[in-house]
């Protein structure tokens, strides 16, 4: 929370990356120096609906993230609203969806930051194959092609975005 003449502003930190670039560690370090609820919608959603990644269930997949979203904006909202920091761990791969969570923080008054975590597409690759090969419970499995998949559609932060 940043203070602002003896008043807390409760802050929306918005974690933006692609998979295997660190945006999870960060945003656990990021709640614990700050004191923030960490939302991670991967864990969310394998708590709720198991691994169901993969090409054969895309559509399925991705109406389940777009719901626990929506119930994980609530939370945040709710905390931001009573003076607390969230962190959103989404990754937030388009500036439109950027744009929308900037909106929402300044709707409710609150201080909004970016964290991109900036990593070149071969640390991710090597990032990629450790965590397939030792992966913990709460991520999903990606194959080198989805990741390629993402690397296209991801839209990196411009320079006014992060300012």
């Amino acid at each position: 929370m940043y203070e602002m003449e003896g008043v807390n502003i409760a802050t929306l930190h918005l974690m933006i990356g692609l998979p295997c670039s660190g945006k999870t560690t960060y945003a656990r370090q990021l709640a614990g120096e700050t004191n923030a609820l960490v939302l991670t919608l991967d864990v969310w959603h394998l708590k709720l609906f198991g691994d169901d990644s993969g090409e054969e269930h895309r559509d399925e997949h991705n109406e389940r993230h777009e719901r626990v979203e929506k119930v994980m904006w609530d939370v945040a909202k709710h905390v931001l609203e009573i003076g607390g920091d969230v962190v959103l761990d989404y990754g937030c791969w388009a500036r439109v969806e950027r744009d929308d969570y900037r909106n929402r923080a300044k709707e409710l008054g609150v201080n909004f930051k970016l964290h991109y975590m900036d990593v070149p597409y071969s640390e991710l690759y090597r990032r990629l194959e450790e965590r397939n090969r030792n992966r913990p419970d709460d991520v999903f499995e990606i194959s080198k092609a989805e990741m390629d998949r993402y690397i296209t559609i991801f839209q990196p932060p411009t320079a006014d975005e992060l300012a």
